[in-house]
């Protein structure tokens, strides 16, 4: 098989029943496939499935694995050259997997690409998960080409070419399975929340190019397991990022000084906003980090011998925040 889509479900039927058809007309073929992982669900997704979608692989887990290891499993287990890792809610475009598989074929030296992601609910606007392909600044903040922190733009076909990014979504980003493998696929202790970040910086630091082809479509809803503000996404992005940083950034001391400053920021803005769940959870975020920096010292180690000497040019060189709060850089085409 060359083309795997993997989706991973966890008591999510109503999103199968919303988003399966769209990518079982737009994935199904002769050379490619759709499979559903499921994460020990305790609904009827799998009956759902079986009733409903035959034709459909399924991989029923015995509990729930989290984004990270669910994947990990999955990936181990299909066989194909190409896998998809798709968001069940998700829908798909006519061509939508050609574009991306031709660019794979075409570009051997690219381990992954993405789609150009557009809003479900909001369908002429980039959605805030990946957009038209992800970057970082200096102190490890993602961004993307259509989304810069909570500003997202339009889609005017502005972003339309294709280019290489730091990252790919996980909502829709499509890897080399045998690539994946070999460099350790998604980190389980992050469980959900930046983990592709941390996944593409490897690859990009061993010297994989990752790309953007918005030739592929598709729209997402986001947010379908943790709204924008809930205090387990900010207290699991907040940690997580932290984790990435210190497993793959080579000026780590002065990223980390930078970053006390900045997170104690974003918490006491959260305090002066009344909002004292999230201030929990970013002090909350930054005590668990530490407590889980020792078990990521071999990572660290690894990450650092396998990486290739030289600047990465996907990592834009200023603050995105000083950029965007001090001068009103609120677009990509601003300052790209």
């Amino acid at each position: 098989m060359k083309t795997a889509v993997v989706i991973l479900n966890w008591n999510g039927r109503k999103f199968l029943e919303d988003f399966l058809p769209s990518v079982c007309r737009d994935s199904v073929s002769d050379d490619s496939e759709v499979v559903v992982a499921d994460n020990g669900s305790t609904d009827d997704s799998l009956a759902f499935l079986s009733s409903n979608y035959p034709q459909v692989k399924q991989l029923p887990f015995d509990k729930n694995y989290g984004f990270a290891e669910g994947y990990n499993k999955a990936l181990a287990m299909v066989d194909a050259d190409y896998v998809l890792l798709l968001n069940s809610d998700v829908e798909t475009t006519p061509g939508y997997l050609q574009a991306m598989t031709d660019y794979l074929d075409a570009h051997p030296d690219v381990a992954g690409c993405q789609p150009k992601v557009r809003s479900f609910h909001n369908r002429q606007f980039f959605e805030h998960a990946g957009a038209s392909g992800g970057f970082i600044d200096k102190w490890a903040y993602p961004f993307c080409r259509g989304r810069i922190f909570g500003e997202v733009e339009q889609d005017n076909g502005q972003y339309d070419t294709v280019t290489d990014v730091f990252w790919a979504t996980g909502a829709a980003l499509m890897v080399r399975r045998e690539v994946f493998l070999n460099n350790g696929g998604l980190d389980p202790a992050f469980f959900a929340h930046q983990e592709e970040i941390d996944l593409c910086w490897r690859l990009r630091a061993r010297g994989f190019r990752l790309a953007c082809v918005p030739q592929s479509v598709v729209y997402h809803v986001g947010g379908g397991t943790l709204a924008v503000n809930n205090p387990r996404k900010t207290f699991l992005n907040f940690r997580n990022n932290l984790l990435m940083v210190y497993k793959n950034e080579p000026h780590l001391l002065k990223v980390m000084l930078v970053r006390v400053f900045m997170d104690y920021l974003a918490a006491f803005v959260f305090l002066a906003k009344l909002d004292w769940p999230n201030f929990q959870a970013v002090v909350k975020a930054r005590w668990q980090f530490w407590q889980m920096r020792p078990s990521m010292r071999d990572a660290r180690r690894q990450n650092l011998r396998l990486a290739k000497s030289g600047t990465v040019p996907e990592v834009y060189p200023h603050s995105l925040v000083w950029q965007s709060y001090v001068h009103g850089m609120k677009k990509f085409v601003d300052w790209r």
